[in-house]
């Protein structure tokens, strides 16, 4: 399987939105500092993810949500007191 996730930090507003074929060890990485993109806001919450059969639908999913468009904003409506 492949997941699109969205975790949000415990410590600053600082969402992420990735991508990982291993969520729980994706998560891991992420609150153990080892990640350079978000090791500065670590601790992490999960909020959301979404599982792919197809490696291609996740990378498309996950970048339509990080171009912060109509994708986005629908997520963050269904999301509206987790994130």
């Amino acid at each position: 399987m492949h997941y699109v996730y969205v975790i949000k930090s415990l410590k600053e507003d600082y969402t992420y939105i990735g991508e990982s074929t291993d969520l729980k060890q994706r998560f891991s990485e992420h609150n153990a500092f080892k990640v350079q993109s978000t090791k500065a806001y670590a601790p992490y919450r999960l909020v959301y993810y979404e599982a792919f059969a197809e490696s291609r639908d996740a990378k498309i999913r996950e970048r339509k949500l990080k171009q912060y468009g109509s994708s986005w904003s629908q997520l963050r409506k269904r999301l509206k007191f987790s994130l």
